[in-house]
């Protein structure tokens, strides 16, 4: 059993950053105050740096223990460590050092120098998944692309089709870098909550397929691919949302 989407319209990108940090303090908070250690996957992109920001201007209020909060990632470039094109230098710099997340608690992909090759380093994240992995992720945030990409799966790509793992290289991505790790559908299905972040006119066409009544398939819009099992919320901004 899935959710229904839900689209939340927020009038511009700060407005759209700041409600997702405070409704992500909110879910977080709630399961600590039920026992509970949350985890969450993050995603990349100028609205995650923006919710990120947010994040770290609203954490010291909140009530959040971030040494009891681990994090994954939907996606991440296989460049290395230090490379600004990687998901978590950006996570890193925008929150992660100000609100004091142990090193234990930030799972991240293997970067070049760590393993051999893109395969290895899918292979080793597979197993840090099957090692430290939740039964299910509190929340999973993932970032629409204008080609309705979410994570490194993107239209047609054989990536799609991959259901009996929880992790797969990508060569040759049609956007740059061109080695990545991607979580799969099977992995990303692992959620409570999926909410997806857009903001843009560039991207309102691929929110507009992906909604739509009248249906799309994963192969042409992998963003209708995913869902929360308790909910599944569209955090659009006003731009985002224009073709609704």
């Amino acid at each position: 059993m899935t959710a229904a989407p839900r689209v939340e319209v927020h009038a511009g990108p700060e407005e759209l950053a700041r409600s997702v940090a405070g409704e992500l303090l909110r879910v977080l908070g709630d399961a600590q105050s039920a026992g509970r250690r949350p985890h969450v996957v993050l995603t990349g992109g100028s609205i995650a740096d923006a919710i990120h920001r947010e994040l770290a201007r609203l954490s010291p209020g909140s009530g959040v223990d971030w040494s009891a909060v681990d994090l994954w990632w939907g996606d991440e470039r296989f460049v290395a460590r230090d490379s600004g094109d990687r998901n978590a230098v950006q996570a890193r710099t925008a929150f992660l050092d100000a609100v004091g997340v142990p090193a234990e608690r930030v799972h991240e992909v293997a970067a070049t120098e760590d393993v051999d090759d893109v395969e290895a380093a899918a292979a080793a994240y597979a197993a840090e998944l099957d090692a430290h992995g939740p039964e299910e992720f509190d929340v999973l945030m993932l970032g629409v692309g204008p080609d309705s990409h979410i994570a490194s799966l993107f239209p047609g790509r054989p990536e799609l089709e991959v259901r009996d793992r929880s992790t797969v290289p990508v060569t040759g991505s049609p956007k740059p870098p061109p080695e990545r790790v991607s979580l799969t559908y099977a992995a990303l299905a692992r959620s409570r909550a999926t909410w997806l972040l857009v903001s843009g006119e560039a991207k309102a066409e691929a929110v507009a397929r992906a909604l739509s009544p009248a249906g799309t398939t994963v192969e042409e819009t992998p963003a209708s691919g995913v869902s929360g099992r308790e909910e599944t919320v569209w955090f659009l901004d006003r731009a985002a949302a224009s073709r609704l």
